[in-house]
């Protein structure tokens, strides 16, 4: 019996009748229950223990490989009560997907349990994300007469590491990395009591017991005593009965003096500095080889945070919730922090205190600190000891380590809030710690087990069973064999913890990505291509519960496409079947290949030369950037075939249009020269620049239409004109964005009305633009056509191995 079906009902034991309740209120039954979802590590059983109590009810509860199985036994009308109360009064952290009950002979037990967890099956039992630190646990940190005062480790069953610690399933402390720690009497009496919130908490500990913070020198010798010694306590509180202060102290102590402290963290290593600072910020770019990518900020609170942004209620609910992301907000014109902190962007990345060692650090130091990813750029996030102490001693002064290993490496996620249809949502751009591991639905079940790979970069892979989807997180660009460990391990990773064994491969058609060439050295498995901007358009239906058909507006950098060119400004109409490429942006020259990604002024190069003549003069705006010698090689470069690839890729149209107006004529990150054209558009600005459409012939010969070209030249000649006039190029980057969201929404017009289609999918990396996300979707809106964002998962190529996954489980 599900749970629909107990709900519809109106009682467990109604007649079937005439659906009143029988008289059964001295009648003892007894039900099996089985919950499905995450519902281990989160205290669920403790929960049902207490519901159990509460109600007068018998029986016991269990984890086992597909989640909670109950047995209860009482009064029947006790029996419904404990039903509703099951779902409406879950633990924060519980996800339920479904209950099922059916009713078994009573046993006329008495008492109910806790019995020892069992697993005699396949797993199929989804695992918790890591969740931040509760107020009760808070307030034990900073309580001088608790036990765990400024333990850096507290946790209790509402909070604390869960993704990051967990080696197995089902979720015992001895599948934990928690496991090498033995309770002390005081954690175990917790742990065994049904009245305290601690009751089967895995991850429970304290000063005594549990793992231990430790401030270490790149060489890894104690750091505490000579620092405190040389630095002086700069007004920090010692540790009760000390005169000099514990671990997490020093290294505040440390990053007020101007150190660059590596902290470890839930999922890895960050890199930490105080931001108010210009010294710290610079010293920490320069070693870290990050030159002008934005750094994350972690704030004390909110009223620190909205003294640095605006944060509105959907920045407040992001910022403070359970996952803890990064989330991006605009700063405020006066914030005191160092110049280099965030260059050329109109916002800041900020984030709260998600543990207990983050908050005792954040509260210690007082000011904004700088909390970045623990790696040299390009390279993986640094999670355990020894690796980090090596690869992060020429950038650390310091090294804030603990005991607890990390069986899983995490970076942070981060997120944007966009307006969609009068509403603030999130947009997520980096989808990681708090959220990973948690399973996503196909729409389509998966008929065999299956693993996805991703593409390129943002990358992820996904393994799926069943109707049951789980993304792994984020992992960086496969571009090194550092990443592609990376990669490799957490695909094993979650083959074990959730059982998956695939006989099917879905790959990007790239032939020279590492997760494609990973995908096709694997054996004994069936291996299936998936084009990209497909997997795009895909995922963004998969994730809404749809399969289509649609169409898909997918706009990114680089896509391969199945005719050898450079996709990434595709207008597509297909389902999870299959595509038709049924428009786009014109193609246009790509001057030196890939360095035209890393040169956006040879994307300027070439649009220029689109617009006629034979010696397009260099733009005023890159005269200082680019020689005019580089400037004519270009431009000889682009009657080339080896030299010039064709691309379509709208994230070159706007690498383009930033070059043109100043931005970055070369960019330190993927993407820089657009981030910097959103962040100079004048938000007042009305004007558009208009983009051509127009039919391209001659295609294709079965009877389809021809396909709908969005051809930016009249755009660009406007946007040229309006510069060499003098307009700011804030009202410039404005109009071209206003000019392109158009466009984009009277193609697709088009396309639906001759296809009867109504829904758009918007997605693919350039839509991580909040400004043409905004005005697209409402123009589309506007115009009678549903749009549908990515919510669960990035547009970026961070939802690619979904899409893949959900193509192959509709189709193989």
């Amino acid at each position: 019996m599900t749970d629909e079906a107990i709900s519809s009902r109106g009682s467990l034991f109604a007649s079937e009748a005439n659906k009143e309740p029988r008289d059964v209120s001295r009648a003892l039954a007894r039900v099996r229950v089985r919950v499905t979802g995450t519902v281990q590590g989160v205290g669920f059983r403790p929960f049902v223990y207490r519901l159990a109590g509460e109600l007068g009810l018998a029986g016991w509860v269990l984890n086992d490989e597909r989640g909670v199985l109950v047995e209860v036994e009482g009064e029947a009308q006790r029996l419904d009560r404990f039903f509703v109360r099951l779902r409406e009064e879950a633990p924060l952290l519980a996800r339920i997907e479904g209950v099922a009950a059916e009713e078994v002979e009573p046993s006329g037990e008495s008492g109910f349990e806790i019995v020892a967890s069992a697993a005699a099956g396949e797993v199929a039992v989804p695992v918790a994300p890591d969740s931040a630190t509760c107020e009760a646990c808070l307030a034990e940190l900073r309580n001088p007469a608790d036990r765990r005062h400024r333990y850096p480790f507290v946790n209790c069953t509402d909070c604390g590491p869960r993704f990051t610690i967990v080696t197995g399933v089902p979720y015992d402390r001895a599948r934990t990395t928690m496991a090498g720690f033995e309770m002390c009497d005081a954690c175990r009496a917790e742990y065994v009591d049904p009245a305290d919130r601690r009751f089967h908490a895995e991850p429970n500990a304290c000063p005594s017991c549990g793992p231990r913070a430790r401030l270490v020198h790149p060489g890894g010798t104690e750091g505490v005593a000579d620092l405190w010694d040389r630095i002086g306590p700069k007004g920090l509180p010692p540790p009760p009965g000390a005169g000099a202060p514990d671990a997490v102290g020093a290294a505040a102590a440390a990053l007020l003096d101007g150190a660059i402290v590596a902290i470890k963290g839930l999922g890895g290593y960050h890199l930490a500095c105080r931001a108010d600072a210009e010294g710290p910020v610079a010293r920490l770019r320069a070693r870290k080889h990050r030159e002008e990518k934005p750094f994350a900020l972690l704030v004390v609170d909110l009223d620190r945070a909205r003294e640095l942004a605006e944060i509105g209620t959907a920045e407040a609910e992001l910022l403070s919730g359970p996952q803890r992301p990064i989330v991006l907000a605009r700063r405020r014109p006066s914030t005191g922090l160092a110049a280099a902190l965030a260059p050329r962007r109109r916002e800041l990345g900020l984030m709260l205190p998600y543990s207990p060692l983050h908050h005792l650090l954040a509260g210690d130091c007082g000011v904004p600190l700088v909390l970045t990813s623990g790696n040299v750029s390009e390279e993986p996030i640094a999670y355990r000891d020894e690796e980090a102490l090596q690869r992060l001693a020429p950038i650390a002064d310091l090294f804030l380590v603990h005991d607890r290993p990390i069986e899983t490496r995490t970076d942070d996620s981060v997120l944007r809030p966009v307006r969609l249809g009068g509403a603030a949502v999130p947009l997520q751009l980096r989808r990681s710690r708090g959220y990973v591991p948690a399973a996503l639905p196909l729409p389509r079940e998966a008929s065999r087990p299956l693993l996805a790979c991703g593409a390129e970069l943002k990358s992820t892979f996904c393994l799926a069973k069943g109707s049951r989807a789980w993304v792994g997180h984020h992992i960086g660009d496969l571009e090194n064999y550092e990443t592609l460990r990376s990669f490799r391990d957490g695909v094993e990773h979650f083959q074990r913890l959730f059982a998956v064994a695939p006989v099917l491969v879905a790959h990007d058609l790239h032939p020279d990505y590492l997760s494609t060439a990973y995908a096709l050295e694997r054996e004994g498995v069936e291996t299936l291509g998936v084009q990209h901007h497909h997997a795009h358009l895909a995922a963004g239906l998969a994730e809404h519960g749809e399969t289509g058909p649609a169409l898909g507006a997918i706009f990114d950098g680089t896509g391969y496409g199945p005719d050898g060119t450079v996709w990434g400004g595709e207008l597509l109409a297909g389902d999870l079947g299959g595509f038709e490429r049924a428009g786009g942006l014109a193609p246009v020259a790509m001057p030196g290949g890939v360095a035209a990604i890393r040169e956006p002024w040879r994307m300027a190069c070439a649009w220029t030369a689109e617009l006629g003549g034979d010696g397009a003069p260099l733009p005023t705006a890159l005269a200082g950037q680019v020689s005019g010698r580089d400037w004519r090689n270009c431009r000889a470069l682009l009657g080339t075939t080896v030299g010039s690839p064709t691309t379509t890729s709208m994230g070159r149209l706007f690498d383009a249009a930033g070059a043109l107006c100043g931005c970055a004529a070369r960019v330190s990150y993927e993407g820089q020269a657009a981030v910097e054209l959103e962040a100079i558009a004048d938000r007042a600005e009305r004007g558009r620049y208009e983009l051509e459409l127009r039919r391209e012939e001659g295609l294709p010969s079965e009877g389809t239409p021809p396909r709908l070209l969005l051809n930016p030249r009249p755009a660009l000649a406007a946007l040229l004109a309006d510069l060499a006039a003098g307009v700011p190029p804030a009202a410039v980057a404005a109009r071209f964005h206003e000019g392109v969201a158009r466009a984009t929404a009277t193609a697709c017009a088009a396309l639906a009305a001759e296809r009867d289609l109504d829904t758009v999918v918007l997605s693919g990396g350039v839509f991580q633009n909040a400004l043409l996300l905004e005005r697209t979707a409402a123009l589309l809106v506007a115009g009678g056509l549903r749009a549908l964002v990515p919510r669960l998962l990035p547009p970026n190529d961070g939802g690619i191995s979904y899409g893949q996954a959900a193509i192959a489980a509709a189709t193989r």
